[in-house]
This record gives structure tokens, C-alpha cells and sequence, in this order.
């Protein structure tokens, strides 16, 4: 009898324990990863800081003037990236997704970028190398990341994926990368190294890629999206969204808080396209 009792409070403690720590299926999770426009570069305004507790951040760095702890869910108020980072279209993306999901589903996002970089600071085995060459201001960034973003952004998500699932990976990048036709190469390596280290499928995890400041806005870095453009051939699971009529900035690499508004709510846009075709 005692045997049989034991047996059973082991099986219980199993049934519930497994249920405690299993994933919600319901709670959504984007990566981002970029440069300064996934960054966030527009100044926070009034509008931007009232924000649904269904739409989560998981602050990625320790952050004593937001009392945010990395590691850690917090209610989505940029900024999202770092400590006094800006608006970014991360922000926008996570109020438009949940503005079309049904109320009992979350979104959470991760958003490890750094201003500046060129994609090689996201290649796991050659990163070190670039940015031993990288200017100190560059390098200063990298170190609230214990000098290696990408497995910062690996060690968040798999924090993550114990309260939720990884639903796609939003990028923002290729400034740095102007004219570079291997851009579309680098970026499926360092996509691929993300499905393996976080055990993710390809067919069911999109990246969403976004043009950087469009000709139409007089952007300096514009003929970069002629590459971009090609990302879907490289990453067959990629989409290009398309940052013509986002309002820029004096300096036409970054855009306004209303352009990131717009941009965010175009990634939403897509990936609820993606959602409702493949009926996930």
C-alpha cells in the first residue's frame, strides 16, 4: 500500500510539475536583432508609453533607471532594446499584433540590436573577430552584452521559450552592410545558427526583414534595399517589408517616431498575413 502511495505522489508531482514549467501556447514571442533602427532611435513620446499589459518585453540587459532586471517580463513601455535606447519598430509591431489577436493571446518580444554594427556581429563563430576591429564606441555597446549580442539574444530566448513560443524573427540591418551582395548570405547564417540553437523549424518560423530609409525619403543608404529585396531567395521563410512613405529623420538613416509607428504595424501586418495563411 505505502508503494502504491508513493508511486502515486511521484506521478502526481511529475503531472504537475511538467504543467507548471509548459510552454503557453498562447503567449507569442518575436526576436529582434539589428542595428539602430531595431535599436530604437526616435525620441519615446506621450502616446508611445501607454501600452497593454498583453504585449511583454523581456529586458535583455539589467536596466537600474527602468527598475528592469535581465531575464525578466516586464509590461512593453520603450524603450525596448537597452536602458536609453528609443522608439523602434518593435514597439509598434507588438500593439498591432495584439490589437488583432484574440485577448487571451500575448506577445513578448527580445530585442537585442546594436547602432552601428554590420551583420557579422550576429555570426556566432566569426564575431569576435569584426569586432576587434570595430571603434570603441562600437565596442562599448557590445559589452552591456558581455561583448557577444547573439548569444545574449540566444541565452533570452531560451529563457523565453519556458513561459512562451517563438512565433518569427524580426530584423532590422544592412545600413553597415550598404552594397554588400553576400548581405543576403550572412543573414541565412546567422538565421540558421538561430533554428539550431533554439531547436526552431524553418517552416514555421518566418523572418521578417525590413528595407532600410527608402528613396522616397532621400535615404543615404536606399540602393541597400535593391539587396534586401533578395532576402527571400536565400531564406525561403523570409518577407521583405517595405519602408516606402516612413517618415525619416534630418539625417536619412533613421526614422521619425511616426515612420517607426507605421513600419511596426507593417510587420504586424505581414506576419498576421503569415499567420492566417499557414493557420497558426
Amino acid at each position: 500500500m505505502k508503494k502504491k502511495l508513493n508511486l502515486l505522489f511521484a506521478f502526481t508531482l511529475l503531472f504537475f510539475g511538467t504543467n507548471t514549467f509548459a510552454q503557453n501556447p498562447k503567449f507569442h514571442i518575436y526576436l529582434c536583432l539589428g542595428q539602430s533602427n531595431m535599436e530604437g532611435y526616435a525620441k519615446i513620446e506621450p502616446q508611445d508609453t501607454i501600452v497593454n499589459k498583453r504585449f511583454q518585453v523581456l529586458e535583455a540587459v539589467d536596466c537600474d533607471n527602468l527598475n528592469r532586471k535581465k531575464g525578466q517580463w516586464y509590461t512593453a513601455v520603450p524603450p525596448l532594446s537597452r536602458c536609453t535606447t528609443g522608439l523602434s519598430p518593435a514597439d509598434y509591431f507588438g500593439r498591432e499584433m495584439i490589437a488583432n489577436l484574440p485577448q487571451d493571446v500575448k506577445v513578448g518580444v527580445i530585442n537585442v540590436a546594436v547602432g552601428g554594427c554590420k551583420i557579422e556581429l550576429f555570426d556566432k563563430d566569426n564575431y569576435e573577430a569584426y569586432v576587434s576591429t570595430a571603434p570603441q564606441w562600437l565596442k562599448s555597446t557590445v559589452s552591456q552584452y558581455d561583448g557577444n549580442p547573439y548569444a545574449r539574444l540566444v541565452e533570452m530566448a531560451k529563457i523565453a521559450q519556458k513561459d512562451g513560443v517563438i512565433k518569427g524573427i524580426l530584423l532590422h540591418q544592412g545600413e553597415s552592410n550598404t552594397g554588400d551582395t553576400l548581405w543576403t548570405k550572412k543573414v541565412k547564417v546567422v538565421y540558421d545558427n538561430l533554428l539550431k540553437d533554439l531547436n526552431l523549424k524553418a517552416e514555421s518560423t518566418p523572418l521578417l526583414a525590413g528595407e532600410v530609409v527608402h528613396a522616397d525619403q532621400n535615404g543615404v543608404c536606399a540602393g541597400m534595399n535593391k539587396i534586401i529585396a533578395t532576402l527571400p531567395q536565400t531564406i525561403p521563410n523570409s518577407y521583405v517589408i517595405s519602408s516606402s512613405g516612413c517618415q525619416d529623420g534630418a539625417d536619412n538613416l533613421h526614422f521619425t517616431a511616426e515612420g517607426y509607428r507605421v513600419f511596426g504595424k507593417r510587420y504586424a501586418a505581414k506576419m498576421l498575413e503569415i499567420m492566417k495563411k499557414n493557420k497558426i
